[in-house]
């Protein structure tokens, strides 16, 4: 196969999150064929009785307390991106409607979730246990919803910017509510190691200052040293390089989500020079590590996907329901309520094309895993928890679907 043909390939399965659905696929059938070897090997330790900070290294371990670190850190550049000139944060006043139809994606989930749990459950259940799974149906998949998007929409419709930055915002959201709401259960928080955050983050500042054109520096330095305050002060240190990368030297203005680096590479080296674009720490940092991350996504489905199908219970339609439900209510509500009080909407998008940008939204898949992961140690809560952002999967199958049936891609392509 020659070389064109490989990155051919290549492209096509991150493109399409293959890594990820298949670790989604194949933790699956394991768990439900032979649960206790599937177990075994999740829990596998590398290096018997090796522990870090309390916490005995595990395959699970290193997946999510590890390899997330840079998942996250990726979402943290793309959020970074946004906030630069031409970004969908920048400036402000342009992005108040998506902005509010976020705030209504997060919001309406967690309103839906409480309003269900006071009829699935009753007094006599373990309130306080069921209450942390608010956080579960809050995040959106931004590389599932962006795929789903472009099929349903169409490829260029503003309905998929829209969507992306809903998606990139509530992510922001997502990571706020994991750093804060779901420490160690068993730990009590300890806020004064936070300054190794902040000694992260001065040393990353100093070196943009100071003019490092590497992003290698930025992350071996002040990584290392955000992960080390999180984990001593109780907190997820998936999360590390999200107090990190803001500080990576970027370009002069956003150059939009998921665009590939042979898209730079036509736009000609004049412009890409004068623009940074190429060059930037901040792209090099996602342009060299996305392949990595994007292939890791596999061990992360495998290892957090593995449910098996006698789990399924009251906390998974709940899940599934406040994701859907409130999804696509609390996203069409305020984008409407955005546009009452005098922020429209892009062009071309109506209330039909918000109404299903709200129920794409509803992919909650990997961040809703993860943040099942830290909201419940109880295995049966866990195993419901995770089918339910497991089954909103399905939301993007049927998105597909019903958006066909609207024929909304073929009135895109005629506008």
């Amino acid at each position: 196969m020659s070389e064109t043909n490989k990155r051919g390939v290549i492209n096509l399965l991150q493109e399409f999150s293959i890594p990820l659905l298949s670790g989604v696929v194949v933790a699956m059938f394991w768990a439900n064929l032979d649960h206790e070897s599937y177990e075994h090997v999740i829990h596998w330790v590398p290096i018997a009785d090796l522990k870090i900070f309390g916490h005995l290294v595990t395959h699970h371990w290193l997946v999510n307390d590890v390899f997330m670190v840079f998942f996250f850190g990726i979402a943290a550049k793309e959020i970074t991106e946004s906030c630069l000139p031409g970004g969908n944060l920048n400036p402000i006043s342009k992005s108040i409607n998506p902005l509010m139809a976020t705030l209504g994606g997060v919001l309406g989930p967690v309103l839906v979730f409480f309003i269900g749990m006071s009829f699935l459950y009753g007094p006599t259940d373990d309130l306080a246990t069921l209450r942390r799974g608010w956080g579960v149906p809050t995040a959106t998949d931004i590389a599932l919803a962006w795929l789903v998007a472009r099929t349903v929409f169409g490829k260029g419709h503003p309905a998929i910017n829209f969507l992306l930055l809903l998606a990139v915002a509530d992510d922001a959201i997502g990571l706020a509510i994991i750093a804060i709401f779901y420490g160690d259960p068993h730990l009590p928080a300890r806020p004064e190691f936070l300054l190794l955050i902040v000694a992260g983050m001065a040393i990353a500042y100093g070196m943009r200052r100071a003019g490092v054109k590497s992003w290698i520096p930025y992350i071996v330095v002040g990584g290392p040293l955000s992960w080390l305050g999180l984990s001593l002060a109780h907190l997820h240190p998936a999360l590390a390089l999200v107090f990190i990368v803001p500080f990576l030297p970027g370009p002069r203005r956003d150059i939009g989500l998921f665009i590939e680096q042979d898209e730079i590479d036509r736009m000609g080296e004049e412009l890409a020079e004068d623009l940074h674009m190429g060059h930037s720490p901040l792209h090099q940092f996602e342009h060299q590590l996305k392949l990595f991350v994007d292939f890791g996504l596999f061990f992360f489905a495998f290892t957090n996907a593995g449910v098996v199908f006698a789990s399924i219970g009251s906390m998974t339609w709940l899940i599934l329901g406040s994701l859907v439900i409130g999804k696509t209510a609390g996203i069409t509500l305020l984008g409407l309520a955005a546009r009452m009080i005098g922020f429209p909407l892009p062009n071309r998008m109506g209330v039909r094309e918000l109404v299903m940008a709200g129920y794409v939204a509803a992919l909650g898949l990997t961040v809703a895993l993860f943040v099942a992961g830290a909201a419940f140690v109880d295995p049966i809560l866990l195993g419901q928890a995770k089918m339910g952002a497991l089954f909103s999967g399905f939301v993007g199958l049927s998105a597909i679907l019903i958006g066909r049936s609207l024929g909304m891609n073929r009135s895109a392509e005629t506008e």
